[in-house]
């Protein structure tokens, strides 16, 4: 469970991705308009950490790409009913400023009036796919209001990012990720809704060992790394990278919400035993599959 006042780590950060990781997408940035962000920090510093990183959403992708991350793929998530829109809008315009560079993705609040359409509209203005976040939207996954949100996507041969992994968890969340969020909860929906692309972000923390035997099971699911191969969080279920059926986990960063260096996961994967072409996998083409990203490098 995430506590409060978590320390931030005073550590170095390099000034290019290590060249023997390129390319590389990160799959796992934050983006929201400037009065979000703002609030998404407050609530951080009270009951997180302190973000590091505090820039608008240009320059967060200016910075990441400046460095030599070569995609980026950017994520956010509607914190009550009706904003969707707006997000969904102000995402599309900020993947149109960096061409080619940057892969958007939609998001909705589950439940919400029109919740279809929404996501219709979001994909048909160029997103390509949906981010949802169980600890702060709430939704039980595998009710009538999610399924039409698979079916959804399905129909539209667009993935979904859900944040349905029950860490890292905080009592300042309006509900108990813990009675919402499970393997056997998530499986319920691949069985069926086989046609449906999932990543689950945080290696599935914590269940670590369950959602490594889920990717072995199912050609439809993906994890990404963010934030749990930095030694940062209380683990009590840990795995080395290469224990993992390679071609189903993605290098993804949680940048800029993150308290350490912003390159501290790729220095992890830099000393990895992870032969080059598995590396490859899970720094570039294992996110090129997922969310389908044309452009090359």
């Amino acid at each position: 469970m995430l506590e409060t006042n978590l320390p931030v780590m005073d550590d170095e950060e390099g000034d290019r991705v290590p060249a023997g990781l390129l390319p590389v997408m990160d799959a796992h940035v934050h983006i929201f308009p400037e009065g979000i962000f703002s609030a998404v920090r407050k609530w951080f510093d009270v009951h997180a950490w302190h973000i590091r990183y505090q820039m608008s959403s240009s320059e967060l992708f200016e910075f990441l790409l400046s460095r030599g991350i070569n995609h980026i793929v950017a994520l956010q998530y509607a914190h009550k009913p009706g904003m969707a829109r707006l997000l969904n809008q102000y995402m599309a315009a900020k993947c149109q400023e960096f061409p080619g560079k940057v892969t958007g993705l939609a998001t909705v609040f589950p439940g919400e009036e029109d919740a279809e359409i929404i996501l219709k509209e979001a994909f048909d203005a160029g997103l390509k796919g949906v981010k949802l976040h169980a600890h702060v939207q709430c939704f039980d996954m595998n009710n009538d209001a999610m399924n039409r949100l698979y079916e959804c996507c399905q129909t539209h041969q667009k993935p979904m990012v859900m944040h349905v992994s029950r860490e890292p968890k905080s009592p300042a969340y309006k509900c108990d990720p813990y009675e919402l969020c499970s393997v056997d909860k998530l499986e319920a929906v691949l069985k069926n809704f086989p046609g449906l692309k999932i990543c689950v972000p945080h290696l599935g923390f914590d269940e670590i060992l369950a959602y490594k035997s889920l990717i072995e099971k199912y050609d439809t699911l993906w994890l990404d790394t963010a934030m749990t191969i930095t030694n940062y969080f209380p683990m009590k279920e840990t795995l080395p990278l290469n224990q993992y059926r390679p071609d189903r986990i993605m290098y993804g960063s949680d940048f800029p919400n993150i308290p350490y260096a912003w390159d501290r996961e790729l220095k992890v994967l830099q000393g990895a035993d992870i032969s080059q072409d598995n590396l490859k996998k899970i720094c570039w083409g294992n996110g090129v599959n997922f969310f389908d990203v044309k452009s090359g490098v």
